[in-house]
C-alpha cells in the first residue's frame, strides 16, 4: 500500500483478509477505524481479540460455544428437544435456523460438506460424531439442513445410508430456498417455509 501511510496501509491490508472486501472497501473501513475515538477503536480492537479469546467449540454439536460455558446454551437447555437434531454445514448456520421460531430441537455442526475434488473426505468432518450421538438412542429424528449445493446434496445423501440402520426418521430441508445459494442468506419466512416441508426419506 505504498500510496498511504505504513499504519493506515497496515490496518488496510488487514481489512482485505476479510472475505469479499475489495482494496476500495478496505480503505473506507481503515478510514472509519481512523476517525473513531482512541476510546471507541480500543474497544473496537477488544473485540476483535476478544471473539478469538472467548469463543469456543461446544463438544457437544460443535457449533459456537461462549467460553464461560462449557457445553452450548442450546445443547445445555431444559426446554429444547434433544431427540431433534438439526444437521448443519457450519457453526454460523445455527445461528441462522435459529430464525425459525418454531424449531425446539438441537444441533449438529458437520464443519463442511464432502467434496472428493477438494479432498474432504467423511473423516474430515463431524459425521462420526453424529453417528455417535444417534448410537446412544436418545435421538428420533435428524434434520438434514446441509445447502442445496452438489457437495451439500452428496453430504445429504451419505448421512441418509450412514444412517439407514438406526430406527430413526431422516428428513431434508423442502427448500423453497433456491438451489445454489446458502442458508446465510434465506429470509426467516423462506427457512420457516422449508422447515415445515421437510420430507422424509422411506415413506
Amino acid at each position: 500500500m505504498a500510496d498511504y501511510i505504513a499504519p493506515i496501509g497496515r490496518l488496510i491490508e488487514e481489512f482485505r483478509r476479510l472475505p469479499g472486501v475489495g482494496a476500495k472497501t478496505a480503505a473506507r473501513y481503515a478510514f472509519a477505524v481512523l476517525n473513531l475515538s482512541e476510546e471507541a477503536a480500543s474497544s473496537f480492537a477488544e473485540a476483535i481479540v476478544g471473539i478469538k479469546r472467548d469463543v469456543h467449540t461446544c463438544p457437544v454439536c460443535f457449533g459456537f460455544c461462549d467460553s464461560s460455558r462449557e457445553v452450548c446454551e442450546i445443547c445445555s437447555s431444559d426446554v429444547r428437544d434433544k431427540r431433534t437434531v438439526c444437521v448443519v454445514e457450519n457453526p454460523k448456520d445455527v445461528m441462522v435456523m435459529e430464525k425459525v421460531r418454531g424449531y425446539r430441537g438441537t444441533y449438529h455442526v458437520l464443519g463442511g460438506t464432502l467434496s472428493p475434488l477438494d479432498n474432504v473426505t467423511p473423516d474430515n468432518l463431524k459425521l462420526k460424531e453424529l453417528a455417535d450421538r444417534v448410537e446412544k438412542g436418545e435421538i428420533e429424528e435428524i434434520i438434514i439442513a446441509t445447502n442445496p449445493t452438489p457437495t451439500g446434496d452428496t453430504t445429504a445423501a451419505y448421512i441418509v445410508r450412514m444412517l439407514e440402520e438406526y430406527p430413526i426418521k431422516v428428513s431434508r430441508l423442502a427448500y423453497g430456498i433456491p438451489v445454489g445459494a446458502d442458508i446465510e442468506y434465506a429470509d426467516e419466512v423462506t427457512l420457516y417455509r422449508a422447515m415445515e416441508g421437510r420430507r422424509y426419506f422411506g415413506d
